[in-house]
């Protein structure tokens, strides 16, 4: 078993569902559900992470780090005693005074597709390399920086320098990312991207970065910059997957019912990434993930809808590969 750490955002989050595009248009407008929830793409990761990894943390509180920011508030509060509740340790995190700590309106459409408000000056754009430590805990063996562009502070250079100091140590590095926020291309964080031993992307993050429109151009461009393994996140299509030894398809669930995909790209990393704490195979790694992402696709919220780790062993049953 490997502690993984994961640095990223952790936010509280409004969700509203549905929401269709006249509701500017009025001055009330009635929904199905108004829910709050925790979110932001690392405490997701490390939430979902920390119920699949239950039974390891009995007996190792740190087998699941997050280094999160929030600020000295009200909200910042609640995401610490939600990642108490969940078995997460928090050592690492900070909570700086005078910060908001981030609280976003999720607008879901009836196809699960969202929109977000979001408040650049609030701790999810704020966290930076002054908030990483120089070196990691010795029992950190994964790392995992749940999403490349989420703060602009965190640019190719701090990401790089970052990496670099987990590499020294030996960690395995992980990495999603969201779209790129001032029209980056790969050139720009091509040096933090070479020492990635698994990149997680969607479709439309690594079009972006890369300016191709098949997935399977888009995991050779990043391959080709020393990714070890590319890993593109489709959506109902599953996952097109890239490294020295294969490019394949990986389908996703069949018959998923897609209510919310706030939170699924996150799923599917935590699943990846208990694959790797438990040191199974790279197709093992890749069932965990698509099953966990078609898991949190069904219910309204980013970790609603995986509770423990028995619910994504059956899903995985459904998995002709």
């Amino acid at each position: 078993m490997k502690n993984v750490l994961i640095i990223g955002a952790g936010v509280l989050d409004v969700l509203v569902r549905p929401v269709k595009p006249e509701v500017f248009e009025k001055g009330s407008v009635p929904v199905e559900d108004i829910r709050f929830s925790t979110g932001g793409d690392g405490l997701n990761e490390a939430t979902v992470l920390a119920r699949l990894l239950a039974d390891e943390r009995k007996n190792n509180e740190k087998a699941v780090r997050l280094l999160t920011l929030t600020g000295k508030d009200q909200a910042g509060e609640m995401i610490l005693s939600h990642c108490g509740r969940e078995g997460i340790c928090t050592e690492l995190s900070v909570s700086e005074e005078g910060l908001s700590t981030g609280i976003n309106i999720v607008m879901i459409q009836e196809n699960g597709e969202r929109s977000f408000f979001t408040n650049p000056k609030s701790s999810l754009r704020r966290l930076s390399i002054e908030h990483m430590p120089e070196s990691f805990p010795e029992d950190v063996k994964i790392l995992s920086f749940a999403s490349i562009f989420v703060s602009p502070l965190f640019t190719g250079k701090e990401l790089a320098e970052l990496f670099r100091r987990a590499r020294e140590q030996g960690i395995c590095i992980c990495a999603d990312m969201t779209k790129r926020k001032n029209n980056e291309t790969i050139r720009d964080i091509g040096d933090a991207l070479s020492m990635v031993d698994h990149l997680f992307a969607n479709g439309e993050e690594a079009g972006l970065l890369t300016g191709k429109t098949a997935a399977e151009d888009m995991a050779e461009e990043l391959w080709r910059c020393g990714v070890k393994n590319v890993i593109i996140k489709c959506g109902g299509a599953g996952c097109f997957v890239r490294n020295g030894q294969t490019a394949q398809w990986f389908p996703a669930v069949k018959d998923t019912i897609c209510v919310d995909t706030t939170g699924a790209g996150d799923s599917f990393a935590a699943g990846f990434l208990s694959g790797l704490a438990e040191e199974v195979p790279l197709l093992e790694c890749i069932r965990r993930g698509n099953a966990c992402g078609s898991l949190a696709v069904e219910k309204q919220g980013a970790c609603r809808g995986i509770r423990n780790r028995a619910q994504m062993e059956e899903r995985m049953k459904k998995l002709q590969y």
